[in-house]
């Protein structure tokens, strides 16, 4: 019995001991014995993975690259279904001015001829901000409760990418402000003169000291953050957009789009002259 124990022992000990020599290389780069190597490697091509060497065969023509290549000039990422989103996600028509890819270091844009004005008179006019609000009405002990989903999703992009200079009630007492590290940033109460477009021009290209905020946030989300800027300058702003949305008979809650127009910044005479 002891015999047979011990030779049991001995085929398991000596099984073992080839499993893990037999892991172990010299060469140090190599992984040894792998458990499922498809766990470490994926069969799956991989954006950041340089595949001049794959499992020990080597590929110089792959070697050093990756295979997240920079898309074609402009490409438009997908952006589903929705026609509205979609069109709202396409490149804007107005260009940001020449000067931006220095001063602002705008890059992978088409920009105004230099000296040209990017804003005309009716563009500032009838530039008006494409998004709906999305307003819920809830009923609510008997009375109906608005809430208005579209700004409370701004309010979190504003907290994150602007309040540091901007200020909780956007007048420009932000943090850096207050520090002194920056200055002459706006009170959003002094710019309700500022079409939608132009806001989101600013947001979008940059202004004065402030940079591109593209790379940070898309288009949708930048006019969200126009409709947040305008609740700032009007605390009615979506007074009417949200007794538009009525509860009929049996309903306990509504979602309904909604659309809000500002009124134009620039004479009607001015306008009639740019037709």
């Amino acid at each position: 019995m002891k015999m047979k124990i011990r030779l049991v022992g001995g085929v398991m000990l000596t099984a073992i001991s080839v499993v893990l020599f037999g892991s172990c290389v010299s060469d140090k780069d190599s992984s040894g014995l792998e458990y499922m190597p498809d766990m470490y490697r994926s069969p799956a091509i991989e954006p950041y993975v340089d595949y001049g060497e794959i499992r020990g065969r080597e590929n110089m023509d792959l070697k050093m690259q990756q295979s997240a290549l920079t898309p074609p000039y402009g490409a438009i990422p997908y952006y589903g279904t929705n026609a509205e989103d979609v069109s709202m996600m396409m490149p804007w028509s107005i260009l940001p001015n020449a000067e931006y890819a220095s001063t602002h270091g705008l890059k992978g844009f088409d920009f105004a001829k230099v000296g040209e004005d990017p804003y005309e008179n009716e563009a500032k006019a009838w530039d008006w901000n494409p998004l709906k609000l999305e307003i819920e009405a809830k009923l609510d002990g008997g009375k109906t409760v608005y809430k208005n989903i579209t700004l409370d999703n701004a309010k979190k992009l504003f907290v994150a990418n602007c309040v540091h200079c901007h200020g909780e009630k956007g007048d420009g007492n932000g943090p850096m402000m207050l520090s002194g590290a920056y200055t002459g940033v706006p009170n959003y109460a002094d710019k309700n003169d500022l079409s939608d477009g132009q806001l989101f021009y600013s947001i979008y290209y940059g202004k004065g000291m402030m940079g591109s905020h593209a790379p940070q946030l898309n288009k949708k989300e930048i006019w969200s953050l126009v409709h947040y800027i305008r609740k700032f300058q009007d605390g009615d702003y979506d007074k009417a957009a949200k007794e538009s949305v009525v509860l009929k008979e049996g309903e306990n809650m509504v979602t309904k789009m909604v659309a809000v127009k500002s009124a134009p910044v620039v004479p009607v005479d001015t306008i009639e002259d740019n037709k």
